[in-house]
């Protein structure tokens, strides 16, 4: 399979890949308008990522029906990539109280790459299939690859759509290799770099909003936010109880006293705290309310 991926030049065609016209007297710079033509390049990286935002919508809106059925969400990257992947899931259990185990990052070369570069296990296809060899049908595959040929990345969305898995690809190119294995093709193109060839850059940024934008459009989905308040944080430390007090504060208009009252009997539980307050009522109902409404505090208090 992997023959395909090494094909003489093809690296060479990628726009990533090309000389950025904008930036070719970069060394001619001082280091104001070093800063200043980076800086011009990454605002266009929104801009790119907004032409993408109806099949990110299909991602999401996929990706929320398989996690209400049970399923996981599983994000495979390699390099940068799968740092970046690491990171918005290591994010989401403090921020919206997610399981580690329900969504997770895996990146080649495993943990180790984290630190140290390991380039040469992006090229292992088999390893990639090994590495999405668990999943199943009620779980959703992220393979993030901003050339869109990654080999490990395309293993494991292979392997994860011969078990029936959701195959969701994000890439920095249009018309990669990654739209065969993906159900949907999050395809931004974020064209040359500010340095040729460093996806870190302008690649690595957009990747970032893509990833952060899917993710937190899924737990708004899932009733893991009210407004625009994360109502399932966990206050594992002070700032975060100070934080879980501020926002029953602000969603039950109360003051701090009376909030953190409220959730020292709930268990700290937020989204417990604002419905008690809310409506009058004793945590246990809050609780069944809650549990009724399958965790939406909105549709708990009754509103549309």
């Amino acid at each position: 399979m992997t023959e395909l991926f090494s094909e003489p030049g093809s690296l060479d065609r990628l726009p990533t890949e090309q000389l950025n016209p904008r930036t070719a007297d970069l060394d001619r710079l001082d280091t104001l308008g070093i800063l200043t033509r980076i800086n011009d390049e990454d605002r266009l990286v929104a801009t790119a990522v907004r032409a993408a935002l109806p099949e990110l919508g299909r991602a999401v809106d996929l990706a929320t029906a398989r996690w209400r059925a049970g399923g996981r969400v599983v994000l495979f990257g390699a390099g940068t990539s799968g740092r970046l992947a690491m990171l918005d899931a290591a994010e989401l259990g403090p921020t919206f109280g997610v399981p580690a185990d329900r969504y997770l990052a895996r990146m080649a070369g495993g943990t180790d790459a984290l630190r140290a570069a390991s380039e040469g296990s992006e090229d292992d296809w088999a390893s990639g299939e090994a590495a999405a060899a668990d999943l199943t049908a009620a779980d959703v595959a992220v393979g993030i690859a901003a050339s869109g040929r990654t080999p490990w990345v395309l293993g494991a969305l292979a392997a994860a759509r011969r078990r029936g898995a959701v195959t969701i690809g994000v890439a920095c190119v249009l018309g990669s290799e990654l739209g065969a294995y993906a159900d949907v093709t999050v395809a931004v193109d974020t064209g040359p770099e500010p340095i040729a060839g460093s996806t870190r850059m302008k690649a690595g940024t957009a990747q970032k909003l893509v990833l952060n934008a899917f993710s937190t459009a899924l737990m708004v989905r899932l009733g893991k936010v009210y407004g625009n308040l994360m109502v399932d944080v966990q206050a594992t430390n002070g700032k975060l109880r100070r934080r879980a007090i501020r926002i029953v504060q602000q969603a039950a208009r109360v003051d701090a006293a009376t909030a953190e009252g409220t959730l020292t009997e709930a268990s700290f539980e937020v989204k417990t705290a604002i419905v008690a307050l809310r409506l009058g009522i004793v945590v246990p109902e809050a609780r069944a309310r809650l549990a009724q409404a399958d965790g939406a505090v909105r549709q708990a208090l009754g509103e549309t």
